[in-house]
């Protein structure tokens, strides 16, 4: 059986995400996904998660190409889980290309997949703040805009 893993902090899961899965289950027969913890994407990679790492394991549960999910708590576990996890072949966006090929060395395939173009949660986000924001000024949820031209 060839096991393939992936990272991610899978936030606001999107097709994008979908995607990368999906091409990554094509690569093996059973895929592994690490997604970042809360505490990890907040002290290391200064990054706040909309889902918490309990919602977005559950979401990539219900995925098909999803067989594994497991907590990603430092950037050094990588090294390890490719032997405790027997892993064949490693796959990122090519966003990261180059920066995990020292997992060579541990006899690990290394796979760099193009990303969906359109697509990205940094742009969703963006976009949601953009859509909320009316004259420059951000409108919380309870506002309503006045669409009445008198």
């Amino acid at each position: 059986m060839k096991r393939v893993i992936t990272y991610g902090t899978f936030d606001l899961l999107h097709y994008g995400h979908i995607n990368l899965l999906k091409r990554a289950k094509a690569l093996g027969d059973y895929l592994i996904v690490a997604v970042s913890s809360d505490e990890f994407n907040w002290n290391e990679k200064h990054k706040k998660t909309y889902f918490t790492y309990e919602q977005r394991k559950q979401l990539l549960e219900a995925i098909r190409y999803v067989d594994l999910v497991i907590p990603e708590e430092n950037w050094q576990q990588k090294r390890s889980d490719m032997h405790e996890y027997c892993v064949d072949t490693f796959v990122m966006g090519d966003d990261w290309k180059g920066k995990f090929d020292f997992l060579k060395k541990e006899g690990v395939e290394v796979v760099y997949l193009p990303r969906t173009p359109e697509i990205s949660t940094s742009q969703i986000k963006h976009d949601l703040y953009d859509a909320n924001a009316v004259d420059g000024k951000s409108m919380t949820s309870h506002e309503e805009i006045n669409t009445d031209p008198q």
